[in-house]
């Protein structure tokens, strides 16, 4: 395995829980809300290749078409270990390496490309983006999926009842400011716990990364969630999960070196 011994990612002891916490099929919103709506984005065949970066544990590899080629690369050497021990597939490669150094592929005609979930854990996102530019052959398509940009700012953002108007609604502290939000894997065990990291842009300067690394933004789509509430507090709940999206997801063309 090519691994860069300089990596620094906070996801190296976060690993374990996150494979304990995610397992080989996803978890709830993997399943039913991103990895669907990421496919159908993504329109894949069996003849398509697909540059996977920040790739955890290899979740989108697994329901892929099975001739799809896929290559996945991660700075946590635990995660692409979980990653090979959930496929036998022979077109699936896992890599460990920064996503945001040089990459050590040499392909660089992928048609397909992807960061599900993971560029908000990325402190230099602009330089994954250039990275997927380098690897992605003419016309590709790349699709970033994100928790949303706006609604969903770890520490800046959350839920709030107006019991005057009986209304759930999203409160935003900040959101045009970059921000570098730690985030305790275990809350109930502060000093013993791992810490992550996440990393907010708002949607313009992410536009902007795109636009500057040969990208022009397809489409941009915003997902709720599929659960539904019950109870006294049902109706309310219900409105304002399908007002405010959990995720955002970017479909972008590569249209110049």
């Amino acid at each position: 395995m090519i691994r860069d011994r300089n990596i620094h990612t906070s996801w190296q002891k976060a690993g374990r829980w996150y494979e304990n916490s995610v397992g080989s099929s996803g978890h709830y919103y993997h399943q039913h809300v991103v990895i669907p709506q990421t496919l159908r984005l993504l329109e894949l065949k069996d003849h398509s290749s697909l540059l996977d970066l920040a790739c955890g544990q290899g979740i989108l590899a697994r329901y892929l078409p099975k001739h799809v080629l896929y290559q996945g690369i991660d700075g946590a050497t635990n995660l692409i270990g979980f990653a090979k021990s959930h496929t036998n597939n022979p077109n699936h490669q896992f890599l460990c390496a920064d996503v945001t150094k040089q990459l050590p592929i040499t392909k660089k005609d992928y048609s397909h490309a992807a960061i599900i979930l993971a560029l908000q854990n990325i402190e230099k996102p602009e330089i994954a983006i250039a990275n997927i530019s380098i690897h992605l052959g003419s016309n590709g398509i790349m699709v970033l999926v994100l928790n949303h940009p706006c609604f969903r700012i770890p520490r800046q953002s959350s839920w709030e009842i107006d019991e005057k108007n009986k209304l759930q609604y999203r409160r935003i502290n900040r959101y045009l400011t970059p921000l570098k939000i730690p985030i305790t894997v275990h809350p109930g065990r502060r000093f013993q716990s791992p810490v992550t990291w996440s990393f907010h842009f708002s949607i313009s300067t992410l536009s902007n990364m795109l636009s500057q690394n040969g990208f022009l933004i397809e489409s941009l789509e915003e997902w709720v969630s599929d659960k539904k509430s019950e109870g006294r507090m049902a109706r309310m709940e219900n409105r304002g999960r399908n007002e405010f999206p959990l995720f955002l997801a970017i479909k972008a063309r590569k249209i110049k070196k």
